[in-house]
């Protein structure tokens, strides 16, 4: 039986809760805030929604003003974004200063910015005149964070494909493509130094996709299944993004950087697609996330690092009807730009209805799932069910970061009633 609750929020959005509410928050929830849409709604209507799916980190690919004063005082972290085409820019100590001071320092502390992302999936663009000037932007924005005194509040990072891997399989053999050995290692260096977390985008549906009768997609989609056992390390991995995560921790440690934090900057499920897009469909994407936030609730790591808490950014917020590509490129999104979800995760699923919806513009990056796999030698053994057996050009922009809904315990939030006003049934 469906129990829909409808509760006032502000003068200006209305949350339309269907389902029950998950008892425990999870602290670690991340979520993308694509903005490539010209029918999203507005910053203000959003904050209500980001809070009552309980995530509390937001990535964004831009610096838009109006979301980041909308999110002021709300405690919700922020990775914010320099855009590609700033790179060159940011070379000159100046520029990278007032960038700096106009894009973070201007909104802080009453919004949390924490770390700026120089760029995204630089390096697997192939493209030198803009890997060229990714570390030195690196350091230029690094210094200005020193000058300004926001070093030890703001960390300065960049986005990576799982593209930049050249082997993942097993995981204890992962290991980066060798023709980025050298600035993979630069940078690495660089996070070293300044504590700066490693940024990967991981989508095990490209994996699927395009390999839908090799790929197990109960390995995926974090369903019970066989697994597979690391030859080298006797690790046992049940789902792909875990074998992924790992893949990536060895191949740092293969450069001699053994305890770098890796943080998920990107991954998710469409629930729409074209004819060749294999799985594409609301009941995997529901699947996928479901059960990846079941996973993230269980607050342990991956089979490498069980120690180690992952931190996860799921992609995305909305579907976003102006990005370029396939179908599933626009189809990402936990919320249609109305606001109501795109599937039900049995949580506190959330709508923001407004009489102003529209955030006028279609700013913001175009994501970049992009390597959803990488190449597998063929000198390694493959697993039984084909786990990434594709290659790593297969996706150059791919859907870049979000979400979340806690799954359902099935007991009513009574709790919730006093503050949120009328039950209706």
């Amino acid at each position: 039986m469906e129990i829909n609750r409808f509760f006032y929020c502000s003068s200006m959005a209305v949350l339309l809760i269907s389902g029950f509410m998950f008892p425990v928050m999870v602290g670690s929830l991340g979520i993308n805030y694509g903005q490539v849409g010209n029918n999203l709604p507005t910053p203000e209507t959003v904050v209500p929604l980001v809070k009552a799916i309980g995530a509390t980190k937001v990535k964004l690919y831009d610096t838009n003003p109006r979301i980041l004063k909308a999110f002021a005082n709300t405690g919700v972290e922020f990775i914010v974004m320099l855009p590609n085409e700033c790179l060159s820019a940011m070379r000159d100590p100046k520029e990278a200063q007032d960038w700096v001071k106009q894009n973070v320092q201007a909104y802080l502390p009453a919004t949390k910015i924490t770390c700026i992302s120089a760029g995204n999936e630089i390096l697997t663009y192939n493209d030198t005149s803009l890997s060229n000037h990714l570390l030195p932007a690196m350091q230029s924005m690094q210094s200005a964070l020193v000058t300004l005194g926001l070093d030890k509040q703001v960390t300065i990072t960049t986005t990576h494909s799982l593209a930049i891997l050249e082997t993942s399989y097993p995981p204890s053999a992962g290991a980066v493509r060798r023709d980025l050995v050298g600035p993979v290692t630069k940078i690495l260096d660089f996070h070293l130094k300044t504590g700066s977390p490693f940024l990967i985008n991981a989508y095990p549906y490209f994996a699927y996709k395009n390999n839908p009768k090799q790929v197990s997609l109960d390995f995926v989609l974090f369903q019970p299944n066989q697994g597979v056992l690391d030859p080298t390390s006797n690790l046992h991995y049940d789902n792909m993004l875990f074998a992924q995560i790992d893949a990536v921790y060895s191949a740092l440690a293969s450069l001699g950087y053994k305890n770098l934090t890796v943080d998920i900057s990107e991954t998710g499920w469409p629930s729409k697609g074209d004819e060749d897009e294999a799985g594409a469909t609301p009941e995997y994407a529901k699947k996928y996330n479901g059960n990846l936030l079941k996973v993230i609730s269980q607050k342990k790591g991956t089979p490498m690092k069980p120690d180690c808490d992952l931190n996860i950014y799921v992609f995305a917020l909305f579907n976003e009807n102006m990005k370029p590509g396939p179908t599933s490129e626009r189809n990402y999104g936990l919320f249609k730009p109305d606001g109501t979800p795109v599937y039900n995760l049995g949580i506190s699923t959330a709508s923001v209805v407004s009489s102003n919806t529209s955030t006028g513009g279609s700013s913001g990056g175009n994501g970049g799932g992009g390597g959803g796999g990488v190449n597998v030698n063929s000198g390694t053994p493959q697993p039984p069910n084909g786990y990434l057996s594709i290659t790593s050009d297969s996706e150059k922009c791919g859907p870049v970061a979000s979400l979340l809904f806690l799954i359902s315990c099935w007991t009513l939030c009574l709790v919730c009633l006093p503050f949120w006003g009328v039950l209706s049934i």
